[in-house]
């Protein structure tokens, strides 16, 4: 039989994942969200696209460590996918789990849902970036950069944070298209 996603997570964190502080991780993190409000002098809507941006060179690159650390078969849908991508991706590399939630009737969008978000600690936003700021931003260019790189184009956001004082922390994931393998220009 073979083993769930939620185990698969489970598995591939425990024995196949090197472990870094999560203190360091969110202080360091903290310290570069920060530095952004500070370069673009409270701009937030220029500092939640630059830490998309980060996100999307990032998922770029992690993928292909996810492909080779966790060794999950190739998805056969988007509810396949958004699984794995929270009970094996999330579990992975921030050691949460978040739930799949609210499909849309086309099952073409979905919600993660956060219990925890190991980003989040130890951070109290001030009072003026409540209302444009969204703290853990750079997951969603994550998600975007590794989901191209397997043939999805998606658009993620946060709806809610805890951060800004909403009762749950929710990402939106909606697939645009699914990419087609396509030759460069030249290339013959």
């Amino acid at each position: 039989m073979a083993k769930s996603h939620r185990q698969t997570g489970e598995d591939v964190w425990k024995t196949r994942v090197e472990k870094v502080n999560a203190e360091l991780v969110t202080l360091t993190y903290g310290s570069v969200v920060a530095q952004l409000c500070k370069d673009f002098a409270g701009d937030y809507a220029a500092v939640n696209a630059q830490l998309d941006r980060m996100g999307y060179n990032i998922g770029l690159r992690l993928i292909e460590d996810f492909l080779a650390r966790a060794a999950t078969p190739r998805c056969r849908s988007f509810k396949e996918t958004a699984e794995v991508v929270a009970k094996v991706g999330f579990k992975m590399f921030l050691n949460v789990t978040p739930a799949v939630a609210a499909w849309s009737p086309d099952a073409k969008e979905f919600s993660l849902v956060f219990d925890e978000n190991p980003l989040a600690d130890f951070v109290e936003l001030p009072d003026d970036a409540l209302a444009e700021l969204w703290y853990s931003n750079i997951l969603c260019g994550v998600l975007r950069g590794a989901l191209e790189m397997v043939q999805m184009q998606v658009d993620a956001r946060f709806v809610s944070d805890v951060l800004r004082g909403h009762d749950i922390t929710e990402m939106k994931v909606t697939l645009v298209r699914i990419l087609e393998d396509e030759m460069p220009v030249g290339d013959d």
